[in-house]
């Protein structure tokens, strides 16, 4: 049985085990059965997904990050893991206040403030957006608005997101056949006016509603920019009951990177036992 350290944090929502793995205590092949392990709720630390810190292979890099998803995949990067893995490095001794992090969607820009209480992070730059028209999705046909922000995100604007019934919707777009092999993260978005959205995320590797999503709702906010005219900063309401900001500049199709804004929350530090 290993004792294994692990960190608890909350991005707005999201929750994630943290490790600090910069000397290879998780070994590569095993990885993937920790995140198994760890992340389910109820019988274990429970964790939307895993993060680890480990040594950067890229020439003026604090660090890089690995996101694993709870069913163990690893994923290209979490817009709020990335602020939370910013103010898990900097607790550590990774990182300054400002930061330079490696992952596999590309190089985040991150900036902490002293307390560690909130983090701010330059994504990369993001994909053209698609609109798949006329999509069957549950016997309906539905537009769909797609842009990838480190991850892919489908996005369907909604009156009332309050009345979807994320899990067989979300699932039927996550799956659909156009986001073969891979599949999308689906998210669901109503106007409130004022730069102001509302939305609901299904995530891929989750497989379920999640109580916040970062790079969601950073491609909620730029579409809702491109095709609905909002100005940046857009503030966009989680299923958390928290709110996350996104600074963006809009080009053609697409933004400059987007800035993603939030709060972070340490909920505890502990030991996972793990044979």
């Amino acid at each position: 049985m290993r004792a294994i350290p692990i960190v608890k944090m909350s991005g707005t929502g999201n929750d994630f085990v943290m490790v600090d793995n910069r000397d290879g205590l998780l070994k590569e092949a095993e990885k993937s059965a920790f995140v198994q392990a760890v992340c389910p709720r109820r019988v274990s630390a429970g964790a939307d997904g895993a993060i680890l810190v480990e040594p950067a292979d890229k020439p003026g890099h604090d660090f890089r990050m690995r996101y694993y998803n709870a069913d163990g995949g690893e994923a290209e990067m979490c817009g709020n893991g990335s602020r939370c893995i910013a103010v898990f490095a900097y607790k550590l001794g990774a990182a300054g206040r400002a930061q330079k992090i490696q992952t596999v969607a590309g190089t985040l820009l991150a900036s902490v403030p002293e307390d560690g209480r909130s983090a701010k992070v330059r994504l990369s730059q993001p994909g053209a957006l698609e609109i798949k028209e006329n999509v069957d999705i549950l016997g309906a046909k539905r537009d769909l608005y797609c842009l990838n922000t480190g991850v892919p995100h489908a996005i369907e604007f909604c009156d009332d997101v309050s009345r979807i019934e994320i899990k067989p919707r979300g699932a039927a777009i996550r799956y659909h056949e156009v986001f073969k092999p891979k599949g999308a993260n689906a998210n669901f978005v109503q106007l409130l006016g004022k730069n102001e959205i509302r939305l609901r995320t299904y995530e891929r590797g989750v497989e379920d509603e999640t109580l916040a999503c970062g790079t969601g709702a950073t491609a909620a906010a730029i579409i809702t920019g491109l095709v609905h005219g909002y100005k940046s900063p857009v503030k966009v309401h989680i299923a958390s009951g928290d709110a996350l900001t996104i600074h963006f500049e809009l080009q053609e199709k697409t933004s400059a990177p987007p800035l993603l804004e939030g709060a972070v929350k340490t909920v505890y530090k502990g030991e996972f036992y793990w044979a």
